[in-house]
């Protein structure tokens, strides 16, 4: 076998490879051998008729053709390991000059993992965040409690600040109505800064029974920008009006938390528990910050088929988001002005193509620092995820499988990179 390696791009590649009668010799046992289990021939078992007889017995023409095929996937495998190429999809192949038993030229085009060059992956300048839990934190989550535990107890009176109204509303602009801006048996503390700005304060004054019409104008840095500056008009019936009643801040109702036998052991629990969060909190902004860090530090050239498989992940993602808000993607679109292409372009490709760079780099990374998962390792966290969802028996047949298992020591392959990178940097 003769070849020669075209690159077309730092992630694409041409082969140019010539295999000569004793390459295709080596291979022709290999394709009688397949081509033997299909025939039927007197005398014989189905697959078990020998090499030499299947041959007689089959179409010279097909032959040709299954060995150049067999031929061609046998050595471009050789090549590729010869090359240390790893192809991202299957080649694109032309066939060239075919002498069958004699001669073979063939060219493949294909899209190969790039050369990742890392920089200094152990000198990141990244630091942890410091933690700090003041007291306004504490008072905030002794307040959030007592709410949760508030009784609620129904008037006949106008409604004021600090009340819980339920109402029902919808919004329209322009007559049509406003997707994702409507609601029935909606409980609504007054106050609370749940509703966009003259929301609750229109509320204010109003009785259980009454129905109006709320023309409002949303925050020009609205999160959804096609309401963001939009002047909107809410159809509001308000259904109940209650008034809330917070517990006293006891010992006793400490006690009624949880096992504390004093407020300011509950305090110190709640401490314990915002200082914990806020560890977490930060320890999951250092490992962000870091594989920013690591990627910029690198050279990463983005193969198009992962960029691609990317965005269409991304895209499915948002579909769903939109219909759990009650939209369609066409209507999404049509609100921004944009196509689906424009949206893909502008919105989703840079996600994408960040995605495919962390996902390389820290691939690079867990092969220099030889970052392997033991068969306890992957065991024990399919338990714990068994544990978790093993009620479902179809989802525990999957579990089960191979795919299944490469998927989750691949995860945990990219935990125990990350992990690296910290102790890396500390």
């Amino acid at each position: 076998m003769k070849y020669t390696r075209k690159h077309n791009s730092q992630t694409n590649t041409t082969l140019t490879v010539t295999l000569e009668a004793k390459d295709l010799a080596h291979t022709k046992p290999q394709t009688l051998a397949r081509l033997s289990t299909k025939l039927k021939v007197p005398g014989f078992r189905p697959g078990k008729v020998p090499a030499h007889l299947a041959e007689k017995h089959l179409d010279p023409n097909m032959l040709s053709v299954e060995l150049a095929e067999d031929a061609i996937n046998h050595f471009l495998v050789e090549v590729f390991e010869a090359e240390k190429l790893q192809p991202l999809d299957r080649p694109k192949v032309e066939l060239g000059k075919y002498v069958p038993n004699e001669q073979l030229e063939f060219t493949a085009e294909v899209e190969v993992l790039p050369e990742i060059k890392l920089g200094d992956y152990k000198k990141l300048a990244v630091k942890k965040s410091a933690i700090k839990i003041a007291a306004k934190d504490i008072e905030e989550v002794l307040e959030r409690m007592r709410t949760g535990m508030a009784e609620k107890q129904p008037v006949e009176r106008a409604a004021k600040n600090g009340d819980e109204v339920t109402i029902d509303f919808a919004g329209t602009q322009d007559g049509k109505p406003v997707a994702g801006a409507s609601g029935k048996d909606y409980p609504l503390i007054l106050g609370s800064g749940t509703f966009i700005p003259g929301f609750e304060e229109g509320l204010v004054g109003k009785k259980a029974g009454d129905t109006f019409d709320l023309p409002l104008t949303f925050p020009e840095d609205y999160g959804h920008k096609p309401l963001a500056g939009a002047k909107v008009t809410f159809a509001v019936t308000v259904t109940a009006v209650k008034e809330v009643v917070l517990p006293e801040l006891t010992d006793e109702f400490a006690a009624k938390c949880g096992p504390f036998k004093t407020v300011e052991e509950l305090r110190a629990d709640i401490k314990r528990e915002l200082t914990d969060q806020k560890e977490r909190e930060a320890d999951e902004k250092l490992k962000d910050e870091l594989i920013e860090q690591l990627v910029k530090a690198s050279t990463i050239p983005t193969p198009e088929i992962l960029v691609t498989d990317q965005l269409a992940s991304l895209e499915r993602d948002f579909i769903q988001n939109l219909l759990y808000r009650g939209i369609t993607l066409d209507q999404y679109l049509s609100e921004q002005k944009q196509t689906k292409d424009e949206w893909r372009q502008k919105e989703l490709r840079e996600q994408a193509i960040r995605r495919v760079q962390v996902g390389l780099a820290l691939a690079e990374l867990s092969k220099l620092e030889k970052v392997a998962v033991s068969m306890e390792e992957l065991n024990e966290r399919l338990n714990v995820m068994l544990q978790q969802y093993g009620h479902d028996a179809k989802l525990r047949e999957q579990f089960n499988t191979p795919e299944a298992r490469r998927d989750v020591a691949n995860r945990l392959i990219t935990e125990k990179t990350i992990n690296r990178l910290v102790e890396l940097n500390k």
